[in-house]
């Protein structure tokens, strides 16, 4: 296949016709194809690490969104039960308020709704002393691989940190709890990892990546070279073999990719620019950077309105917007959350069964709104008792009627 017809293809032009000349890099003229990209897409690796990297630290949209389900999580706070009676002062409830040294309740929960977020799973491991847990802390994901047994279920974890390898039973000992808690997003494909949001949104991610290093890199060289080199000899000169060879190795390594979009580029005499690549406007360039933002806003369950993402007008305004995502995403975290500590700690004392770690929606600022409609409607409803209309709302009878 001669150097027009390669070209040709590389342009996307149909062949030339039957007996047109043949050019080679040899002949009197020709063009060289340039544009500036690479042969395949540059994905992130899936790892926890790579992920949080390229996620996390250098995405918004990403911490954004990461912030903003682990603190709205993590104010939400937590009530014991036992039975239906509240546990005002428990153990359990000071651990809670202060799991350790280094971090009090909030933090532990932003830092296991991250993990969870980014990795897929949240791993949490008690300090325990004469049977009893008296600190609990979060293991992080990429310190943590879970070592299945032969019939593939899960049955221990190693925590590797430095040097240092630790193995931890996922079975406790005389009936007690296993010393650790691994909690776990739905995986389709695995018994012992979870599924993160962050890698539903990977694709997104990346796109949303790149179109931000590609402005930065047009901004930083003021042009954007990409389409043919035309080349036009003068006074009987040809373009030698080794002088095409040399040309096509400078514009590969001079000016592909993000880093280097944009770069001015210098001619020699005979070769003329032809510019072949679309405009940012004919690729709506800045909508399908819009478009991976939502992709990213949709994996983690956040709505765009409350990223400032334009386009997106599904909620009437932006409290509709904050109500459903803590009803469509907080709160079934919560509920996870505080079923898996609460079964995991109240197994740690034995004569007090019954007990059952839950959370006081009605303390959420963002449902006022509901709550004070729920209240409205109960206080209308005349076929309805005092202790009636308390327990719709989750309140028990009133003392003195208890009493009695």
């Amino acid at each position: 296949m001669g150097l027009t017809t390669r070209l040709r293809a590389l342009a996307g032009l149909a062949p030339a016709p039957p007996g047109a000349p043949e050019v080679r890099s040899g002949s009197a003229g020709g063009a060289l194809v340039f544009a500036g990209a690479s042969d395949e897409a540059d994905w992130t690796e899936r790892s926890y690490g790579s992920l949080a990297r390229a996620g996390f630290m250098r995405n918004p949209l990403v911490y954004r969104c990461v912030r903003l389900i682990a603190e709205t999580t993590a104010a939400v706070p937590f009530v014991l039960y036992e039975g239906r009676r509240e546990v005002e002062a428990h153990a359990i409830l000071d651990l809670l308020r202060q799991p350790n040294g280094l971090q009090d309740g909030a933090g532990l929960v932003e830092t296991l709704v991250g993990h969870l977020l980014l990795s897929g799973a949240a791993h949490v491991e008690a300090s325990v002393l004469d049977g009893v847990p008296r600190q609990i802390h979060a293991l992080r994901p990429d310190q943590v691989r879970t070592v299945s047994s032969a019939d593939g279920w899960p049955e221990a974890l190693e925590h590797r940190v430095g040097g240092r390898v630790r193995r931890i039973p996922l079975d406790g000992d005389g009936g007690r709890p296993a010393r650790v808690l691994a909690i776990r997003l739905f995986h389709p494909l695995s018994e012992a990892d979870g599924f993160a949001p962050v890698g539903a949104a990977q694709t997104a991610l990346d796109l949303h990546n790149a179109a931000t290093r590609w402005n930065k890199a047009l901004l930083d060289n003021s042009a954007r070279p990409s389409g043919a080199l035309v080349y036009q000899p003068g006074d009987g000169g040809n373009l030698s073999g080794d002088q095409f060879e040399r040309l096509k190795t400078e514009l590969e390594s001079g000016y592909a990719g993000a880093a280097r979009a944009g770069r001015p580029m210098l001619l020699e005499g005979g070769l003329d620019w032809k510019a072949m690549a679309l405009s940012p406007r004919d690729m709506d360039f800045m909508e399908a950077r819009n478009g991976a933002a939502r992709d990213v806003a949709i994996a983690f369950g956040v709505p765009p309105m409350l990223l400032g993402i334009p386009g997106d007008n599904t909620y009437a305004n932006y409290a509709e917007a904050n109500r459903a995502l803590i009803r469509l995403t907080v709160l079934p975290l919560v509920a996870r959350l505080s079923a898996a500590l609460g079964n995991w700690l109240g197994g740690f004392f034995d004569g007090e069964a019954g007990l059952r770690l839950g959370f006081d929606a009605d303390r959420i600022e963002g449902l006022s709104v509901e709550r004070e409609a729920l209240w409205a409607r109960l206080g209308a409803a005349g076929f309805l008792d005092d202790d009636e209309k308390r327990e719709a709302v989750g309140y028990g009878p009133r003392a003195s009627r208890t009493r009695g």
